[in-house]
């Protein structure tokens, strides 16, 4: 993760639902050791209160502070990748991101944990980390010949559209569009699988039914914070969790 703007639900949920499972889940930023900070806007309400994070989730975020691992997370380079079961890559999309969605010393141990075959999830704008994450053998990003999720166009389109008079490019990380770049790694445009559209339900730790997620071999992707919950149902079933 970046050392701020990280998305709240992203990360707070498969936090609290990993660690509920009895996993043990270790943090990892740039430089280690700072506790890192989500998007503030998402905790306060992005615009006139609104379009932030749901408060359970705000809950989780609040909790996932006391947390010993989260307050001393380690540095991105100092991570033994043989030592961990699974990799997740969380997403935001306000400014900070770039810190995370940019690092080629991030991609460099990405990939070392990729050839592993462990299970690795992605959600929203942290698909971008694996399909900028080139395999030098293959001459192609980790993606091609997957298939894959992302924050869909349409999403990120209406989200600045409703937003950009007064946020400016706040919900637009970089000039591309999410799904534009990924898209362009893939061995097919059929690989990108976009999922139902939808623009306000969410799933909860109770209905996971408005959520959707893609699963191929150990990989498994997810769209938005609206898809956590399952995301990270899935991600601790193929740990072994409940």
């Amino acid at each position: 993760m970046p050392d701020h703007d990280f998305d709240v639900t992203e990360v707070a949920v498969p936090w609290k639902l990993l660690s509920r499972a009895g996993h043990q889940v270790t943090f990892a930023t740039e430089g280690g050791g700072e506790k890192p900070q989500a998007d503030q806007r998402l905790l306060d309400g992005v615009i006139f209160g609104q379009l932030g994070a749901a408060s359970e989730a705000k809950e989780f975020y609040r909790e996932m502070q006391t947390d010993a691992e989260y307050s001393s997370p380690r540095s991105w380079s100092a991570i033994n990748v043989q030592d961990y079961d699974g990799l997740l890559l969380p997403g935001g999309h306000a400014p900070g991101m770039r810190q995370y969605l940019g690092s080629e010393g991030l991609r460099r141990k990405v990939l070392e944990f990729w050839r592993l075959q462990r299970p690795v999830g992605a959600i929203c704008h942290g698909v971008l980390v694996l399909a900028r994450t080139s395999d030098p053998i293959t001459g192609h990003s980790v993606l091609f010949g997957r298939r894959t999720t992302c924050l869909p166009k349409y999403l990120e389109r209406s989200a600045y559209l409703a937003t950009g008079w007064r946020l400016g490019r706040y919900y637009r990380t970089y000039r591309e569009y999410v799904q534009d770049e990924v898209e362009g790694v893939l061995r097919d445009p059929s690989d990108f699988v976009r999922g139902p559209r939808e623009f306000s339900q969410r799933g909860s730790d109770t209905d996971v039914g408005p959520a959707f997620c893609v699963e191929d071999g150990n990989y498994l992707s997810a769209r938005w914070p609206g898809d956590a919950y399952l995301f990270a149902k899935k991600f601790a079933s193929r740990l072994g969790g409940d």
